[in-house]
């Protein structure tokens, strides 16, 4: 493999109870590789930028806008890559946005000619906040008037901070690419109102490269993603097609 790293294997996961949260997903999740999995970082060797926005329901009043920039590359003298991850990930048009800033380490190990490992770990600082100003309850209503009295409820604190960690590994060869990541390791307190444990987040993702031609730039590569944080579960299908210069996706 020289142009892409993917990751193929099977996982077997446990019994989660109390499902309170979910990270954003990026569908064309290649196209953004050190969210996928910290292990992708240095892959490409010479450096890379990923810059990725997503928009989920723009029609209704509480959209869910996310955007991450990237950039990664190989050291040779750290034997490995390296990469920065920086996501927003704006709810209900700034109601509550958290931002988190990533510094990841990959360590590329080769097996024999053919094979090689890259094992990732990724630090994680993010800030969770709400705006106040944006929450509206049923006893601050006057019939008459609207929204005018004060709220006997009790609002949440505005700023959450903290530390997460990740980690992840990478398998390939020419032909094959699999791995695994775990994120949120350490499940760190995410609440404004009480403790609320982050979730555990599982991935695991690969394929193959199917050559069209010899010598050529020209293959197909078909690929699978499954991903698991406590209850929500999610399983991508898909297929790449590469000529020269040229990439499509379904």
């Amino acid at each position: 493999m020289t142009k892409r790293i993917g990751l193929f294997c099977f996982l077997i996961l446990g019994i989660f109870i109390d499902s309170k949260a979910q990270d954003p997903q990026f569908t064309q999740f290649y196209a953004n590789p050190t969210y996928l999995n910290p292990a992708f970082a240095g892959t490409a060797r010479c450096p890379r930028i990923c810059l990725n926005y997503r928009n989920q329901w723009p029609n209704l009043s509480g959209t869910y806008v996310t955007y991450s920039a990237s950039y990664d590359q190989h050291v040779d003298v750290m034997a490995g890559g390296i990469g920065i991850l920086v996501t927003t990930d704006d709810q209900a048009r700034g109601t509550l946005k958290t931002t988190a800033a990533s510094f990841m380490y990959s360590y590329h190990l080769p097996v024999n000619r053919e094979f090689s490992l890259k094992m990732g770990l990724q630090a994680t600082y993010f800030q969770k906040t709400l705006d106040r100003t944006k929450l509206n309850f049923g006893d601050m209503i006057d019939p008459r008037r609207g929204f005018v009295w004060n709220t006997n409820e009790i609002v949440p604190a505005q700023t959450k901070r903290n530390a997460d960690f990740s980690a992840g590994i990478l398998g390939y060869s020419k032909r094959y690419f699999f791995g695994f990541a775990a994120h949120h390791i350490t499940q760190p307190d995410e609440g404004l109102l009480g403790v609320s444990k982050l979730p555990a987040k599982f991935t695991v993702h690969g394929g193959g490269i199917i050559n069209l031609e010899k010598g050529g730039e020209s293959y197909i590569s078909p690929n699978i993603l499954f991903q698991a944080q406590q209850k929500f579960i999610q399983l991508n299908l898909g297929v790449y097609y590469r000529k020269d210069a040229f990439v499509a996706g379904l």
